[in-house]
């Protein structure tokens, strides 16, 4: 037998005796949620996720080193932006031939069209620019289309949220699909869901982008994490947003 460690191994025993396992219908984060937590997420001048909101706002009426802004295609008011969908990302994208983010698709903007340097893919400003378009969509249902060439990355992202990982040999779904709701180690577990993201989390003190939650997650399996924008974590990300459809888009979540 592996050696799992006391987690991995308390889970694993825990699946065990629980037996087979039904899927649950998608389950937003807000669910988990403590009243007081609820309270903060709903309202904009106390949720502490909308400083990232109004700073992507700023950017996004800022001119590049082109002289063009966001705005410049999208209108001052950011109305030349679909909802629905940014709802859709990740998307499939013919000309890379790849899946596209949505933080890919804004740093790909802000190096083509407004003549900027590439923003780091974790950095403020993408996050910040993330969280302000994310929150345009807030209460858009999530319509991922994983048909067609996005189908692959879908599978791959699965494949990896079942793959044990780490010294503790653990997978995603031990902790969000056969013990959501269950208490590990004083923390309430959820789904896992990707509708709040970019998000405020509370024990962090910090708004997190997606691909640091992932790598966060790598970290606690005491494995080592893949990057954050690599196309491990890109295929996840895809498996877990399509996980999700029909959640609404709360950005900025707030989660512990």
């Amino acid at each position: 037998m592996k050696n799992r460690g006391w987690t991995g191994t308390l889970l694993a025993l825990l699946a065990f005796i629980s037996g087979a396992v039904h899927a649950e219908p998608p389950r937003s984060g807000y669910a988990y949620l403590t009243p007081e937590s609820r309270a903060m997420q709903d309202d904009d001048f106390e949720n502490p996720g909308m400083v990232s909101v109004e700073q992507g706002a700023v950017l996004f009426a800022a001119a590049g080193e082109n002289g063009k802004s966001c705005t410049s295609c999208h209108a001052g008011d950011a109305s030349g932006l679909d909802p629905a969908r940014i709802a859709r990302y990740p998307v499939y994208n013919d000309a890379e031939q790849r899946p596209l983010t949505l933080r890919d698709r804004i740093r790909n903007c802000w190096t083509g069209a407004l003549g900027n340097p590439p923003l780091a893919y974790t950095g403020p400003q993408a996050i910040a620019l993330e969280s302000f378009v994310r929150n345009l969509a807030r209460g858009q249902v999530v319509n991922v289309d994983f048909s067609g060439p996005l189908l692959s990355h879908y599978e791959a992202g699965k494949k990896l949220y079942y793959t044990r990982f780490g010294q503790l040999d653990m997978s995603c779904n031990l902790c969000h699909d056969d013990h959501a709701g269950q208490h590990l180690r004083g923390q309430l577990l959820s789904q896992g869901q990707t509708n709040g993201f970019p998000e405020y989390r509370l024990a962090k003190g910090n708004i997190t982008g997606l691909h640091q939650r992932m790598k966060q997650c790598f970290v606690k399996f005491r494995a080592v994490p893949f990057p954050a924008g690599s196309d491990e974590l890109i295929d996840l990300e895809v498996f877990l947003a399509a996980r999700g459809n029909g959640l609404k888009i709360e950005t900025p979540a707030v989660r512990f």
